[in-house]
């Protein structure tokens, strides 16, 4: 497990100038630029918070999600050499990529602390429990790992397809917007169900409201990544044994 996270973080900073910056100046720059067009142009705007800081929350979880699942799926896949040669747990794979976002994903938390000390909306007690929720987002985001990488193991059509959900994915859970600005209740009560907008909702409720999150949210939280994680772990367990025949 520790070769394969470090061996990851050399492919992904080989060449490169500013290296490990880069997990801190990519959310900035991406915040910067939805910013710019999603309140100037879009007029979305959050009242009696910073939009930045609304924006840049959801994007940090998001983000992780994203990039761990995305890493996840193919990690089966793009290590077959390493599987026939010797023998070892498979699911060390998606594990390991997981793990491996989710060290980039604690540097990402230093510009969002910069972002909501610079637009004043400032600390609570609360933020101690903000690690509830990362927590409930890395078990989540393994267990669907583990889902993914055994279905691209076998339906590499996968990979392509993915990219459609995360990007569909991207707009059902409000980032860019408030999801109070949609009018439709029975849309809103589904998208409430999203586990994604459950851990943004748990972190905004903290970071941009100073509220304590409610018995029912952290139940939420639990209840989706648990959930998800025992269904990817089963499937994978079921699958892996296979992996050989079709990789």
């Amino acid at each position: 497990m520790k070769q394969l996270v470090s061996r990851d973080f050399k492919v992904k900073y080989k060449r490169s100038v500013l290296g490990v910056l880069w997990s801190l100046l990519y959310p900035v720059l991406m915040m910067t630029v939805m910013a710019i067009v999603f309140s100037n142009v879009f007029k979305f705007n959050t009242p009696g918070v910073s939009y930045l800081a609304y924006l840049m929350t959801g994007l940090t979880l998001f983000n992780y999600f994203s990039e761990a699942s995305n890493l996840a799926m193919s990690s089966v896949v793009a290590n077959f050499g390493l599987i026939n040669k010797v023998y070892m747990p498979k699911y060390i794979f998606p594990f390991s990529k997981c793990l491996f976002v989710g060290i980039n994903f604690l540097l990402t938390l230093i510009p969002l602390y910069a972002v909501i000390l610079l637009t004043g909306t400032g600390l609570c007690w609360q933020h101690i429990l903000l690690p509830y929720a990362y927590l409930c987002l890395f078990v989540f985001t393994v267990g669907m790992g583990f889902l993914l990488s055994t279905i691209a193991v076998f339906l590499r059509d996968m990979f392509y397809i993915y990219g459609i959900i995360i990007t569909v994915w991207t707009y059902l859970t409000p980032i860019m917007y408030d999801i109070k600005m949609i009018g439709n209740a029975t849309i809103v009560f589904l998208m409430k169900f999203n586990p994604l907008y459950q851990y943004v909702n748990f972190a905004r409720e903290i970071i941009l409201y100073h509220r304590t999150p409610t018995l029912w949210m952290f139940a939420g939280c639990a209840v989706s990544a648990l959930g998800v994680f025992l269904i990817g772990t089963l499937v994978f367990r079921k699958k892996q044994d296979k992996f050989i025949y079709y990789v």
